[in-house]
């Protein structure tokens, strides 16, 4: 079976002074996994001096957002109210639906290393339509199977179901491979996977792997040999590949480029007006909201999850 490596792009998260990360999804060739349609992987990073990870209130819609730690610690605060410290080994996942606003940055009392990820998942329709939520796991299902243990973050996978809402068939999950490790975990064959070395190095279905790309598994595998010489962790993500066409623009995931303008038209109008407007308010955070960019000049047409040739 053929593999195609994403290769990762740097961005500056919150703007150009922001914390680096690195973006795999969207790629140039391929915008979707499944209804995962955007990661960012970012550090480790010292944060014993800096800011650490900054970035003020923001709108979504259409989504939901996965925040997934190695170290370190983030602190979410939204429009619902909802104000949560996000630590290694829990999940933080928030469904934006027809409007929410929030914003991520290191607490003032945190450890020196930063390092983690964080994913959007498309939602189809009418799911995207609905009221926005937020939720929070403390603990998560983890199985452990010879060299392999798996934590699952999102979905069903080596037997395990995570207690995580999500609104498509969805995968995803954290596997620890020790040293020496030769296994095959189980897939569902109607799933396209991808998986992502968030620390140490492995061969992914016959492909060595470091941390940066994103290596597009596809269709069709019913398991997944996994081997490492040293200690490493992967990320898996997977699920039934998804049919609907987005835009997907700044912040937002919708259908059509109007709606897009009026999302955008929304929260310039909050900052302006000085209202709540449809995307709320998050109170407590110590900086400026972030101003929606232009709109492109171009008018945004919906695409599949696979870019032409």
């Amino acid at each position: 079976m053929s593999t195609e490596l994403l290769e990762g792009a740097p961005v500056a998260l919150g703007g150009p002074r922001g914390m680096e990360v690195t973006r795999t999804l969207p790629s140039k060739h391929r915008r979707m996994v499944g209804a995962w349609c955007f990661l960012d992987a970012y550090g480790p990073h010292d944060v014993t001096e800096g800011p650490g990870m900054r970035v003020g209130p923001h709108p979504h819609i259409g989504l939901q957002t996965v925040t997934w730690l190695l170290q370190g610690e983030v602190l979410h605060r939204d429009s619902l109210g909802s104000l949560r410290e996000i630590r290694p080994g829990q999940l933080n996942i928030m469904t934006a639906g027809s409007g929410i606003s929030h914003s991520e940055e290191t607490p003032a009392g945190h450890t020196a290393v930063l390092q983690g990820v964080q994913l959007w998942v498309a939602l189809p329709e009418p799911a995207r339509h609905l009221a926005p939520a937020f939720a929070h796991h403390p603990e998560l299902p983890v199985v452990t199977d010879g060299g392999l243990t798996t934590t699952v973050l999102v979905g069903t996978l080596a037997g395990a179901t995570s207690p995580a809402t999500c609104h498509t068939p969805l995968v995803g999950a954290q596997i620890a491979l020790a040293p020496g490790t030769d296994q095959s975990l189980p897939v569902r064959p109607e799933f396209e996977y991808a998986a992502l070395v968030l620390d140490g190095a492995a061969t992914v279905a016959g492909t060595p792997l470091k941390p940066g790309p994103l290596l597009y598994l596809g269709t069709g595998r019913s398991h997944l040999p996994l081997t490492a010489d040293d200690a490493t962790r992967i990320l898996l993500l997977g699920g039934e590949p998804f049919d609907e066409e987005i835009v997907m623009w700044w912040n937002f995931v919708a259908r059509s480029h109007e709606e897009v303008a009026a999302a955008r038209a929304a929260w310039e109008a909050a900052a302006t007006g000085g209202g709540e407007g449809e995307f709320g308010e998050v109170h407590g955070y110590a900086g400026p909201r972030i101003p929606a960019p232009p709109m492109p000049i171009t008018k945004l047409v919906p695409r599949g999850r696979v870019r032409p040739a």
